[in-house]
């Protein structure tokens, strides 16, 4: 009688080695970059803002349809920056998970915060289409009080950095573990904590001036100052 012997189980448990590409962090190089145009192109698309101009819808319409070039760019490198912030919040919760404890939350929120802010922008250009199509249309195809709303809208949406500056806090939580570089994370801890604050308060649009620079700083110093931890890999 044969006897048959089971098959052990594979117990080569081996990982493959974890990459080392700065793609992502590139990635949050574009989205800071982005962000910073996002802010400029918005502002420039200041009719509704002018005093000159306050109490005459059809002035605010004629302005802003003049702006249709800026609005173009605004949208263009609005959701260049969504996209790259996406991969870059993907490339920072691995990062930041490498070197944190097992079961912190810190690697989610930091990638949660920036992923909602994504959301944020794309949501902050969703009326483009709909109103450059109606420049080309003529001013008689648009109602002058909607424009005057849409350029509230491209004026206040895109700068609700807040969630951001959320990141940048769990950023700095993960360097006081050791996670990444001290001078990262005191970076989220000034800018990041900066533009929550900014954000919960009723000022809350200035969290558009310090959450891109933020974003950048951050990228750049993964890009360019993270050497000895892929040197770690």
């Amino acid at each position: 009688m044969t006897v048959l012997t089971p098959t052990p189980a594979r117990t080569d448990r081996r990982e493959p080695a974890p990459t080392t590409s700065r793609a992502w962090a590139l990635a949050g190089v574009v989205a800071g970059v982005a962000g910073i145009g996002t802010i400029v192109t918005s502002g420039m698309v200041d009719a509704v803002y002018r005093e000159d101009l306050w109490g005459d819808p059809q002035a605010i319409a004629e302005a802003v349809a003049d702006k249709a070039p800026v609005i173009a760019v605004f949208h263009v490198v609005s959701l260049i920056g969504a996209v790259a912030m996406v991969v870059f919040a993907a490339g920072l919760h691995r990062r930041l998970a490498a070197g944190t404890p097992a079961g912190s939350l810190l690697p989610a929120v930091a990638s949660a915060g920036l992923l909602a802010t994504a959301v944020v922008t794309v949501l902050g250009t969703g009326l483009d289409t709909e109103f450059m199509f109606a420049f080309a249309a003529g001013e008689d195809a648009i109602d002058p009080s909607n424009m005057a709303m849409y350029n509230n809208w491209i004026g206040t949406i895109p700068w609700c950095w807040v969630l951001a500056g959320l990141s940048g806090v769990a950023v700095w939580r993960a360097a006081r573990v050791g996670a990444v570089p001290t001078w990262i994370g005191r970076t989220g801890l000034v800018l990041g904590g900066l533009t929550l604050l900014l954000g919960i308060s009723p000022m809350q649009y200035m969290a558009g001036l310090t959450g891109p620079v933020w974003l950048l700083v951050t990228a750049l110093g993964l890009v360019l100052g993270d050497r000895a931890f892929r040197a770690g890999r």
